[in-house]
């Protein structure tokens, strides 16, 4: 994710986007014309390639986006994105429910599509500035006095200029400890890792529990079906949240913290039923729900940073959650550490998701009690004087004296 980062701004993203359309068309050739071990290792980088990638997707659609349209624009994007999963489930689904293609030939047919896809990235307009290495004249180098980068307040005019390698490491920085100072943006950044991790962890083994509870050698399995639903519901709750108006500076993390201890509640759900639907219908809230917060998550970040910025913080926040990710697998799932069963792993993905609820909730009811101590003592300071605490008269002034 690093190099690729630093290649996303040097290239301003769209060669990026690009780059990744080409690298999910060599993950799924190697998948349907080698069938062995090395090759499918070696298809694992490039499918690994593929999503660091993805920081140039958000940070190229928020580089063309005027920042008044940051929550509709990620709310727009994340739903077509899951409207695209949707789509996808409900065809493997019908074409393996029905007979209509084999494996092999459903390989071929997502080859044509990624092609198309491919096809379509190189008429994208092609920015012309960037975070680091191609900013306009006007862009100091070195922030003004009371000046703040991450919240935007940069000149975007100017001619275009390049910087060199050692101007843009210490840039990037700079800009990393100012943005991560803001203490709003960090509890967010904080919730998006924790939370990520343990969802992809969820979806990684979700079909080993699937199988677990009803092995699809006995009966018609419907995955795909249940994936579509979930990208569905999913979609619904991130196209929903652009036109929820709260204040979020005041709710946002008691919202975190509820939303995520339904989400806890279906993982256990999931985990210790012997039902297949249930099973299923847990499946679909939980990613329902993760899919509502990181779009929520999403927007709110965006709208804290510059478009630029928020490139950082999306690189830097994926990254935090991959690096817990690989810990919790290497100590959880893999033989070497831990090796449990699947029923342990979702019991420890449950409480995991738990013990974010209970800290964000925690955290999000001293934040309201702290915002309504600090109106209550705003108003109290508004307030006039009392009539027996005020000298109406000098006579009443002469009396007290006395």
């Amino acid at each position: 994710m690093v190099p690729v980062f630093l290649l996303t701004d040097w290239l301003r993203y769209k060669p990026v986007v690009v780059f990744q359309c080409i690298n999910l068309f060599i993950t799924w050739a190697m998948m349907l014309l080698v069938q062995e071990v090395a090759v499918f290792k070696a298809m694992q980088f490039f499918y690994g390639v593929k999503s660091a990638c993805e920081v140039a997707y958000f940070s190229y659609i928020y580089s063309i986006v005027d920042l008044k349209y940051y929550r509709k624009a990620t709310s727009y994007c994340r739903s077509v994105q899951l409207l695209g999963y949707t789509v996808g489930s409900v065809l493997g689904q019908l074409l393996v429910s029905f007979n209509l293609m084999s494996y092999n030939n459903i390989l071929v047919l997502t080859l044509v599509l990624i092609s198309i896809a491919l096809v379509t990235s190189l008429f994208l307009p092609m920015p012309q500035r960037s975070m680091f290495f191609h900013q306009s004249q006007s862009d100091p180098l070195q922030t003004p006095e009371g000046g703040d980068r991450c919240a935007g307040n940069v000149s975007t005019e100017g001619p275009v200029r390049a910087r060199g390698c050692s101007q843009v490491f210490l840039l990037l920085w700079r800009d990393f400890l100012q943005c991560y100072s803001t203490r709003a943006l960090l509890y967010w950044s904080v919730w998006w890792v924790l939370a990520t991790c343990g969802y992809n962890q969820a979806i990684n083994y979700v079909q080993v529990l699937w199988a677990h509870i009803q092995p699809s050698q006995k009966v018609q399995v419907y995955n795909g079906g249940v994936e579509a639903v979930s990208n569905l519901f999913g979609a619904a709750t991130a196209y929903g949240i652009g036109f929820i108006q709260v204040d979020w500076a005041q709710w946002g993390e008691l919202f975190l913290g509820s939303i995520s201890g339904l989400g806890a509640a279906a993982l256990f759900i999931m985990t210790f039923t012997d039902n297949i639907w249930v099973c299923y219908a847990g499946y679909v809230a939980f990613k329902g729900l993760y899919m509502l917060l990181i779009t929520f998550a999403m927007f709110q970040i965006a709208t804290e940073l510059s478009m630029e910025r928020y490139a950082l913080i999306f690189g830097a926040n994926n990254f935090g959650s991959l690096v817990l990710q690989t810990i919790i697998t290497s100590v959880v799932v893999d033989g070497r550490g831990l090796g449990l069963g699947i029923i342990p792993q979702f019991i420890i993905y449950g409480s995991y998701f738990s013990a974010i609820a209970v800290i964000f909730f925690l955290r999000g009811v001293y934040t309201i009690m702290r915002v309504r101590q600090s109106h209550r003592d705003s108003t109290t300071a508004e307030e006039p004087p009392s009539l027996k605490d005020s000298d109406t008269c000098p006579e009443q002034r002469l009396s007290r004296r006395n």
